[in-house]
């Protein structure tokens, strides 16, 4: 039976604190791939375009809020699809899920369509599942609708009692099975797709006359089923799909699950993985075609890793934009940086957020960079820190340049032209300019600005003593040490010791003071 699309609403219930997780973080805020459980969630609920979405939180409730309203800006920006109102209501005392949906429902206040109602902890969930469970609500004619899986080990997961001919008969607790029930391995996992109307009486039908006193989301289906309604149940192919996450050793399998199906993903689309089990890609991240990534990489955040780059092994990037063509050497870090096209960076080298490198810019091992604007074909080569700085083309800074940009208060900047020679071990003592085409000799402190085209040194004057280490040497095998002399120096510092300790405290004093009048 078909009927006129209805509006979509979506509730996701992140109320709860997850005590087998042993944390004072909500649990739906921990991480899977770089991204809280909740967000994969809300995701796949987003892509669906619902008209209204309502997260409920709890447990951490200011931090879950923050969390999801960034997420959502950051799909606005993105330009991907979101919810035309989201609200989040509170769950203040935790009284089951009944509960929390009951607590949602004022945000569908006035709306007649169907409502998807998922669990926060499921990350594995798509969009493609949740389109095809409303689809299938939408089709039969279902009341209500929910999906199932078929697992080897049911756990604590309610078990789809069916009727002879098939169709949902209700659903039971573990805690319930009778001993026909045990053999049962559907399970329901919680996710849901109903409309609005029906799931409002249902919640106002349910009780907690239960050993736990609270309120199951589970009855409504008991309830449909008693009313005589039409239940549809939706089998998932995978049952890793709809996997809740209630520990740590279930949060790091899901991670290495989903860790293995990005690294496919990209391997798919023309990146290739010298060490695929030891590469280490979150969500948010995307690679190039022809990219080369080396063992242990780590990509993280919101990094963008342009077309036929080659990362090499141990190289972490977080939140930063690479061009096409980068090489990044061993043991490369970057932290919120932007890359030009062609650069060359590494080994060992360090870049701090504020980064910004133009178009074949080499940054060489043991080179530290933070605020710092560096222009096209400019080169850092060795041990160098580079800190809130701006410089110019086809400069070249040599080994051991620093700016100092601290002064104990407040940072300077430091300002370098284009075509600048800075020699090994010169120090710019910020605030300070260096104009284009100027030289700074090797071991210069530069305290002043320097003009176009300028030469500029400041050194010690070289001292040259002839024959200085051949006399040193002959003093030094000539002269046997004065054991004597050495000892009468002991004697007389402690016969001097032992007279101060005999006088009376104010003679003391006195002769100290004489003695420092001297």
């Amino acid at each position: 039976m078909n009927r006129p699309v209805a509006s979509l609403g979506v509730i996701v219930l992140a109320a709860g604190c997850g005590t087998r997780m042993r944390s004072e973080r909500a649990k739906v805020l921990h991480t899977v791939a770089g991204k809280a459980l909740v967000l994969w969630v809300l995701d796949a609920a987003l892509e669906l375009a619902p008209e209204r979405a309502a997260v409920v939180v709890g447990h951490d409730a200011a931090e879950v809020r923050e969390v999801c309203a960034r997420h959502l800006r950051m799909r606005a920006v993105d330009g991907r699809p979101s919810a035309t109102a989201t609200a989040y209501p509170v769950q203040r005392e935790q009284r089951g899920t009944g509960d929390a949906v009951r607590i949602a429902m004022p945000t569908f206040a006035g709306f007649s369509g169907d409502v998807v109602i998922l669990y926060g902890d499921v990350p594995g969930l798509t969009a493609a599942t949740l389109a095809r469970l409303v689809a299938r609500h939408r089709e039969s004619g279902a009341t209500l609708s929910l999906l199932t899986a078929t697992v080897a080990d049911p756990g604590e997961y309610g078990r789809i009692r069916r009727r002879n001919d098939g169709g949902v008969a209700g659903i039971v607790e573990k805690r319930d099975l009778t001993p026909s029930d045990r053999g049962i391995r559907e399970i329901n996992p919680g996710i849901y797709c109903t409309s609005a109307a029906f799931l409002a009486a249902a919640l106002a039908r349910l009780r907690n006359d239960n050993a736990q006193r609270e309120y199951y989301l589970t009855d409504i289906v008991g309830i449909a089923v008693t009313d005589g309604l039409p239940v549809t149940a939706v089998a998932v192919e995978d049952a890793d799909e709809v996997a809740g996450i209630n520990s740590r050793a279930e949060l790091a399998a899901m991670e290495a699950q989903v860790r293995r199906a990005l690294v496919t993903r990209w391997m798919q689309a023309g990146v290739t993985f010298h060490d695929p089990a030891t590469a280490y890609v979150e969500e948010g991240v995307t690679i190039g075609a022809d990219t080369e990534i080396g063992p242990n990489v780590q990509l993280l955040g919101r990094t963008r890793v342009g077309r036929a780059c080659r990362l090499d092994g141990t190289t972490l990037l977080r939140d930063t934009e690479l061009g096409d063509r980068v090489h990044l050497k061993l043991g490369t870090v970057m932290t919120e940086c932007r890359v030009g096209d062609d650069a060359v960076i590494g080994p060992f080298a360090h870049l701090r957020p504020g980064s910004e490198l133009a178009a074949e810019v080499h940054i060489g091992n043991f080179v530290e960079t933070k605020k710092a604007r560096i222009g096209r074909a400019t080169k850092a080569n060795h041990l160098t820190y580079l800190g809130d700085v701006e410089i110019g083309e086809e400069t070249n800074v040599g080994a051991g340049t620093i700016t100092c940009n601290y002064d104990g208060f407040a940072k300077h900047r430091t300002i370098i032209g284009s075509r600048v020679q800075i020699g090994s071990d010169t120090q710019l003592v910020a605030p300070v300019t260096v104009a284009d085409d100027a030289y700074v000799g090797a071991g210069t402190t530069v305290t002043r600005d320097v003009a176009a085209g300028h030469l500029v040194v400041s050194r010690v004057p070289q001292r040259d003593v002839p024959g200085w280490v051949s006399r040193r040497r002959a003093k030094a095998e000539g002269a046997a040490p004065d054991t004597k002399k050495a000892a009468a120096v002991v004697r007389s510092i402690k016969k001097t010791a032992a007279k101060t300790a005999r006088q009376p405290p104010r003679r003391q004093a006195r002769a100290s003071g004489r003695r420092g009048k001297r």
